[in-house]
């Protein structure tokens, strides 16, 4: 079984993050996956997640969003917090502007495991407290050592 820190790093939790758009905001993502893993194409990357939310917006209400998909060339599942300085429109379902953001980013050949990550991310996120301790956090590392905190139940 997967856990989500392992995951995540605190070099992809990143507290501050200029919005200005939903597009604007996937290329960011994508960028920092790219810089922390060479061996990943931020354009790919870009292009995945474009791909995915054209199927349906990842943001799932009370302003977050999941946004995931498969990706060529990447060999296990990489996970990416974000929180934005001002939220962008981002098409959710109750129509909220997005300010968190945690990225899934899973092989081509998804398994059971990785709808089991989806599931835990959004049963977390769910959790209005957690959404409080997240957005509270004043720095990147805060950010990460709330989900290792909220992983291991505190």
């Amino acid at each position: 079984m997967i856990r989500l820190e392992n995951i995540l790093t605190p070099g992809r939790s990143l507290v501050n993050v200029p919005g200005g758009s939903k597009k604007r905001v996937l290329e960011q993502i994508a960028n920092l996956v790219a810089r922390e893993l060479p061996d990943l194409d931020g354009q790919d990357i870009f292009e995945s997640l474009v791909a995915r939310e054209k199927l349906g917006s990842t943001g799932f209400g009370n302003g977050i969003a999941i946004p995931h998909c498969r990706l060529p060339g990447c060999s296990a599942p990489i996970s990416a917090l974000l929180r934005l300085d001002a939220a962008v429109d981002f098409d959710a379902i109750d129509g909220a502007p997005v300010d968190l953001l945690f990225v899934l980013l899973v092989p081509e050949a998804a398994t059971d495991e990785h709808l089991e990550l989806l599931r835990q991310i959004a049963s977390m996120l769910d959790r209005s407290e957690v959404r409080e301790r997240l957005r509270q956090a004043q720095s990147n590392d805060i950010l990460y050592q709330v989900v290792v905190d909220v992983q291991s139940g505190h």
